[in-house]
């Protein structure tokens, strides 16, 4: 059924131009509908028209068909990909890839065409501590990514730009942004043992955030978020969401149509639902209006721009505003593939 009070979003009815590319909107302005709510986390859908064209594996899917691998490097900050497959692969920063020397979440959204062959891929540790096999897991490559980084600061240590100065080497930024992962790895940690009530730290690797994730008090907390709110993202015009805990805006992502968005659903749905747990301690407050909604969203895409090629035809666009940041993938062309907006 339809969701209630949908509103117009004029922030995608135009076109954003970011040095000197375009970044196409959705065919039609999207819509933002009323939030569905479960205790104390709200989502709300953005609806528009999906582009044409095929439709990527996600990276999920392409481990399991076993037509990607991703391959480590011995180098913490960076990994190697390849798709081996007949289809393109879809990779978005927040991937957590469970294996190698050490669990790893992936820095930036890309979409691998075909027989890639094998490429480099930046990537933050998200287990501190290990770096040798655990137990049956193969320490040369990664082999699952069921699970997305469930914690705001980190989304934002990985992928936000941090000041320059000419005694920064690009060396230390990485230090610093890892740094920031594990610490944020470890609150993530302690806000999900308060939120359930109960240690989730595994026994077998007490830094890995993939293992904590696996807890079963944890999965069984999340259930039941799951369980209330991924029929409501059914819709064939849904193609992105937002989500608020505890009345403030949190994150989003909008993709290039429907069916990519429907198979990146349960993993956005289980991150955010990890990420209300770890908050639920907390107070909380009213669902924001979709007028703020809006508001989050076109003051994203109107921040200040940059651009970075990255493989393959492949653009990293970032917008940076005041409240909110929006990294987009984007082709050459200036189809956007994925956008994700992160609060500030």
């Amino acid at each position: 059924m339809r969701l209630s009070a949908v509103l117009k979003c004029a922030a995608f009815a135009s076109m954003l131009t970011v040095a000197g590319a375009v970044l196409a909107a959705p065919n039609s302005p999207p819509q933002v509908s009323e939030p569905v709510r479960h205790a104390n986390l709200a989502v709300y859908f953005i609806r528009g028209v999906s582009s044409p064209g095929a439709v990527p594996l996600t990276l999920e899917e392409a481990l399991a068909k076993g037509v990607a691998q991703v391959r480590e490097t011995s180098n913490v900050n960076s990994l190697e990909i390849e798709n081996t497959g007949d289809a393109p692969v879809f990779v978005q920063a927040g991937d957590i890839v469970k294996g190698g020397k050490q669990d790893r979440s992936l820095m930036v959204s890309l979409l691998l065409p075909p027989k890639s062959g094998r490429i480099p891929i930046a990537s933050f540790c998200v287990e501190h501590g290990r770096w040798s096999q655990r137990e049956n897991e193969d320490a040369g490559k990664f082999s699952a990514s069921t699970s997305s980084v469930p914690s705001r600061e980190m989304k934002l240590a990985m992928q936000a730009p941090m000041a320059k100065s000419a005694s920064v080497a690009a060396l230390d930024e990485t230090n610093t942004r890892q740094q920031k992962v594990w610490d944020g790895v470890q609150t993530t940690q302690h806000r999900l043992a308060s939120g359930i009530g109960a240690d989730v730290r595994a026994p077998k690797s007490a830094s890995s955030l993939q293992l904590a994730l696996e807890n079963d008090k944890l999965t069984a907390a999340r259930k039941a978020y799951v369980d209330a709110l991924m029929a409501a993202a059914k819709d064939d015009d849904i193609i992105g969401y937002v989500f608020a805990i505890n009345g403030k805006l949190n994150s989003g992502d909008v993709y290039s149509s429907n069916a990519l968005f429907k198979k990146m659903w349960p993993k956005l749905l289980t991150a955010s639902a990890v990420e209300a747990i770890s908050h639920r301690s907390e107070s909380a407050g009213a669902p924001p209006a979709t007028k703020d909604v809006l508001a989050f969203l076109a003051k994203a895409d109107a921040g200040e721009q940059s651009q970075k090629a990255l493989n393959f035809g492949v653009n990293r666009v970032t917008a940076a505003s005041p409240a909110a940041y929006m990294f987009g993938t984007v082709k050459n062309d200036g189809a956007f593939v994925h956008k994700n907006y992160v609060a500030r």
